[in-house]
């Protein structure tokens, strides 16, 4: 397929897509209130998904997680927020097919190698400082 013809580039089959919805003109500065409501609403699309302190991560389809960041807009508007900027990192990767949680349990392993080899070097990891 020629770049020259970028409406004929087809998506990534898949992608894992972090995600900060940033409500903007609130009454307050908490967004407790609406981080809740777009984890509701992400349950109800069966993507999958995790919360964490700064954010959501995304797995599926490139259209899927695009579609469903849309929706955490569309559902925030209807909700009375005005303005909504968005932090979207998203990844692909065509050699392997690898999600987040893979990711995750590749650095755990690689850190849990470290501990071992700390004791066999006889030292604990607790008191490494």
């Amino acid at each position: 397929m020629s770049d020259s013809e970028p409406s004929k580039l087809p998506t990534p089959a898949a992608c894992t897509a972090d995600f900060c919805l940033i409500p903007l003109g609130t009454p307050t500065a908490s967004v407790s209130q609406e981080v809740a409501e777009v984890q509701r609403l992400l349950k109800k699309t069966g993507v999958k998904y995790s919360m964490h302190s700064a954010g959501t991560t995304l797995e599926g389809s490139w259209e899927e997680v695009m579609r469903v960041i849309g929706q955490c807009h569309s559902m925030l508007h209807a909700r009375g927020v005005v303005r909504i900027q968005s932090d979207i990192r998203v990844g692909s990767r065509t050699d392997k097919k690898q999600g987040f949680a893979d990711k995750v349990a590749a650095v755990e392993k690689l850190l849990k190698d470290d501990d071992k080899k700390t004791e066999l070097n006889g030292e604990s990891a607790e008191t490494q400082t």
